[in-house]
């Protein structure tokens, strides 16, 4: 069995975001199981707002596939969303959409989504930990038929729950973020056997 790869996808381009910092410490939690990661900006797949007209007339963006080709050439991945109005932010919601329209060859219409497994992550200075957003965020992937682990990490106080390495230094964090770590990894795993 080939090793898993896990891709890391933080929903956010915002610098000193709490959501890239919060990627960053699951990168390092990853790597001290051994894990290949590879780290994913949607700054590099710029995309144009969805829109099935544009679709109709000019196809999927060259974006949307190279990005859908990233996902699917890893054995799960890591989403790490910021919460905008109880919701995930408008960047990675259209990422999403534009994903799930991409056909390849001997493939059909979003099994990039149900071939992998996903979990997800928000970080917000509230108390909810952006749990609102995941809860929409996890209501978008079932559309997606994308088999979304149970473990899902929500960080509270943000803005204090970083040490000066970038690393969690409460240890309700730190014990929530290498259970979803983990269970990302097995749930991987069983979807390549």
């Amino acid at each position: 069995m080939s090793a898993v790869k896990i891709l890391i996808i933080p929903g956010s381009l915002r610098t000193g975001s709490h959501n890239v910092r919060l990627a960053a410490a699951a990168a390092h939690e990853f790597a001290r199981a051994d894990i290949d990661t590879t780290w994913l900006s949607l700054a590099d797949y710029a995309l144009p707002i969805y829109d099935a007209d544009f679709e109709a007339k000019s196809g999927v963006p060259k974006n949307a596939v190279g990005l859908k080709r990233m996902i699917g050439a890893h054995h799960g991945a890591l989403i790490v969303s910021p919460e905008y109005n109880s919701a995930p932010p408008p960047l990675l919601k259209n990422a999403i959409d534009w994903v799930s329209r991409v056909e390849d060859p001997h493939e059909t219409q979003g099994q990039v989504f149900r071939d992998r497994a996903f979990a997800l992550a928000a970080a917000s200075e509230g108390k909810l930990g952006g749990a609102r957003c995941l809860a929409a965020l996890r209501l978008i992937l079932s559309g997606c038929r994308a088999p979304v682990i149970p473990n899902q990490l929500t960080l509270s106080f943000a803005h204090e729950a970083y040490d000066d390495n970038d690393r969690l230094k409460h240890p309700a964090d730190i014990a929530a973020l290498q259970a979803m770590v983990r269970q990302l990894i097995d749930f991987a795993q069983q979807m390549m056997r």
